[in-house]
């Protein structure tokens, strides 16, 4: 499937339903919305499933994985080995998001989209398989190529590979939907990738690099400067065209990136609502929604990253994050979070009786 396909298949959340689930929550045993926003998570499920019965007890997190050509220009406080290596933590079980989504009851597939070691010595599931089996954590090969290049040299990918990172995302994420997932979460492992994530942002939203661009793993002020200049000539060799998704992508994006965008566009594509986390899954967020701004109505924001330009982002995509705790790991480990939240908002307006089932007098009129 090509992505005019993709696009032209993704209709806005059905409105009418989420009129009637709000009318529904209106008389609700309890003051008017008095669980503020949990209500309106619970209408925006009704509306994206098109339904006033909303499930969200199957739950999975991608977890997209690659390497940048950009930490060679030491942008991050650790070094590249490191996302091999958490790749083989995350499939071991032992990462903060393993933890976060066995507590949220979401099983976590994770994707090497990129990662320039060879990982395929772990167990390798397909996505069909690890929607239907009881394996918590599986791994999937995707690689596009070891690493991308060095953006500050010129274009990070071909618009080639950009295209195909987002196809790879949009097919690992359909299998998951058509297999039963019902809430899909979208998370990250790439040393590099809050400088690629940072370079998307600025290009897109047009705010300055020093103002979208955050420490990431924790650079000190020489680092994050480095980081800064490094990002900034990027943008200057390259000129990523913002209206062009593909093009901003490809001069300084990532692989994990693009897959995510891919996922988000699934997720609207098969009406399923998706949780985004911080920077980098923003990031591809972000893309997603420049080519197709209806994916905004899939979309919840897990949490607000310390990531100062997470927030930037957030806010040109006109979403609000449901949780605010200082988080900046990345993984998906915000999105899990969110998903308690979520599951609380369809909980309550499945479960709460009206006034008239629980034969309480209402408010005076």
């Amino acid at each position: 499937m090509t992505l005019n396909q993709m696009i032209s298949e993704i209709k806005p959340a059905d409105q009418e339903i989420v009129d009637r689930a709000r009318e529904r929550t209106s008389r609700l045993v309890m003051p008017r919305r008095a669980l503020g926003e949990l209500h309106l998570i619970g209408e925006r499920i009704c509306g994206i499933q098109r339904t006033l019965e909303p499930s969200v007890k199957n739950k999975a997190v991608l977890v997209m994985a690659a390497d940048h050509g950009v930490a060679a220009n030491s942008v991050s406080a650790y070094p590249q080995e490191v996302t091999g290596e958490m790749v083989r933590t995350f499939v071991l079980g032992g990462a903060g998001i393993n933890v976060l989504a066995r507590q949220a009851g979401a099983r976590v597939l994770v994707v090497d989209m990129g990662v320039i070691p060879e990982v395929s010595d772990l167990p390798v599931e397909e996505a069909v398989l690890a929607a239907q089996s009881q394996v918590e954590n599986a791994l999937l090969i995707r690689k596009i190529a070891k690493g991308t290049s060095d953006f500050t040299l010129g274009p990070a990918m071909t618009r080639e590979q950009a295209e195909q990172s987002l196809v790879t995302g949009y097919e690992v994420a359909s299998t998951l939907f058509e297999e039963g997932v019902e809430l899909l979460g979208a998370g990250d492992m790439g040393i590099g990738n809050t400088s690629s994530s940072s370079a998307i942002g600025a290009a897109v939203t047009g705010h300055p690099v020093e103002r979208i661009t955050g420490r990431g793993t924790g650079v000190d002020d020489e680092g994050f400067a480095r980081k800064c200049r490094a990002i900034q000539k990027g943008l200057d060799i390259n000129r990523p065209d913002p209206k062009d998704a593909l093009d901003v992508l490809g001069k300084v994006g990532g692989f994990e990136i693009g897959g995510i965008a891919g996922a988000v566009l699934a997720a609207a594509r098969f009406k399923r609502p998706v949780v985004i986390d911080g920077l980098i899954s923003t990031a591809g967020a972000l893309l997603a929604y420049v080519m197709c701004p209806t994916v905004a109505d899939y979309m919840f924001a897990g949490h607000r990253s310390v990531e100062q330009g997470h927030q930037l982002m957030l806010e040109h995509m006109g979403l609000r994050p449901i949780l605010d705790l200082g988080m900046r790991l990345g993984e998906g480990t915000g999105a899990a979070l969110a998903m308690h939240v979520i599951e609380a908002g369809v909980r309550v307006f499945r479960e709460v009786i009206t006034f008239e089932e629980a034969g309480v007098t209402e408010e005076a009129q």
